[in-house]
């Protein structure tokens, strides 16, 4: 009763050095990601220097204007950073509280139920699946018996 069954090919000469070919391509641009990376992280850190000593050469007014929106700009990114706990918090405590609420009776239910069943499968291997066993292999005893005692059996 096997069906035909299609074999799937291997793939031809042709079609692996194609595969082979475009993998180093793919290889390339991984390898461009992280030096374009690295270039414009130089860049950056070019600009901080030269702002740096330009700012170290000013006249002190300039160097209080720009010290004193630095600050404003830190004083904003604190205030950023506090909302962004704060949310981060209220996040875990819904978290902690659906834990707590939800999923803990989800897990007493489950574990109940598989119990249950635990019990059931033994009942019904201790007072079905047994007995038929046992039928079975004394009926498949009677029927080997009744073979051997039979006049004119073939003998194998």
């Amino acid at each position: 009763m096997q069906e035909n069954q299609t074999v799937p090919s291997l793939p031809s000469s042709t079609e692996q050095t194609a595969g082979e070919n475009a993998q180093p391509e793919s290889g390339e641009k991984k390898s461009k990601a992280p030096v374009g990376l690295i270039i414009g992280g130089i860049v950056i850190l070019a600009i901080l220097i030269a702002a740096i000593v330009l700012l170290a050469t000013s006249s002190l007014e300039t160097t209080g204007k720009v010290r004193d929106i630095f600050i404003i700009f830190m004083a904003l990114e604190s205030l950023v950073i506090g909302v962004a706990l704060v949310i981060l918090i209220v996040q875990l405590a819904t978290l902690i509280n659906l834990l707590q609420n939800e999923i803990r009776p989800i897990i007493k239910s489950t574990n109940e139920t598989v119990n249950t069943l635990r019990g059931t499968v033994t009942f019904i291997s201790d007072n079905l699946t047994q007995p038929v066993i046992q039928l079975s292999a004394y009926l498949a005893g009677i029927k080997q018996f009744f073979d051997l005692m039979r006049p004119g059996r073939p003998k194998s």
